[in-house]
């Protein structure tokens, strides 16, 4: 879990969606002075990678002991359980470390989702125009043209994404501009993500919470 969520958090900062907590002094690469790399989450990575193989070691001890235990069980243990319990004290702070201090850039996260809602709505402006009268096959044929346009425009030009305003000017689409245009509000395509969240939240992480939390919960961090 902390592996996923430290991997998927750099990716989110490479994209300049989520950074994790920089200090105000931090070095964020020895090479390169005006990189801010996701350091806390690459040190989570690499002890979560670690301990994920470091499980093993109990696993195969435990499949060679024969009819008794023996020495190499011991031996064995004696270091892998303690190294395993030390790695998985310091992802844990970590963890506490950067999720207390996430930054989130919401108009970074607003425009990526609107440089690529168009093409996912074409779906729904498809199913809109057919319920208007629209030919399907005939509109799906033209939307597969105007994707690829504007596709180009935007990998071979560098300009604009300009897949709506090309449906709008297109007369074989049975719907007005505003209609068009309001399919591209986000929150069609989210499905349950909010509910879900909201039911985790309440049904399972305020339970563990009510029962074990005590007090707020801090993890100091030397970068």
């Amino acid at each position: 879990s902390a592996y996923k969520f430290s991997n998927d958090m750099r990716i989110l900062q490479s994209f300049e969606e989520m950074e994790e907590p920089f200090e105000k002094n931090q070095i964020g690469s020895s090479a390169m002075p005006y990189k801010r790399n996701p350091m806390r989450s690459e040190r989570i990575s690499a002890l979560a990678r670690y301990v994920i193989v470091d499980s093993l070691n109990p696993a195969l001890t435990a499949g060679t002991q024969w009819f008794e235990r023996t020495l190499d069980d011991s031996a064995n243990k004696r270091v892998s359980i303690a190294e395993a319990f030390l790695a998985v004290d310091a992802i844990l702070n970590i963890y506490i470390n950067v999720t207390g201090g996430i930054v989130v850039y919401d108009k970074v996260v607003n425009r990526r989702v609107m440089e690529k809602l168009p093409f996912m709505a074409t779906e729904n402006i498809l199913m809109q125009s057919v319920k208007k009268g629209g030919n399907r096959q005939e509109l799906h044929e033209r939307l597969r043209t105007h994707s690829h346009g504007a596709a180009a425009k935007v990998k071979l030009e560098g300009g604009a994404n300009d897949l709506i305003q090309r449906i709008v000017d297109d007369p074989a689409f049975p719907l007005t501009e505003e209609e068009i245009y309001a399919e591209l509000d986000p929150k069609r395509y989210i499905g349950r993500c909010a509910s879900q969240v909201e039911e985790l939240v309440a049904y399972t992480i305020q339970p563990i919470l009510q029962r074990w939390h005590d007090g707020e919960i801090q993890a100091e961090l030397k970068v």
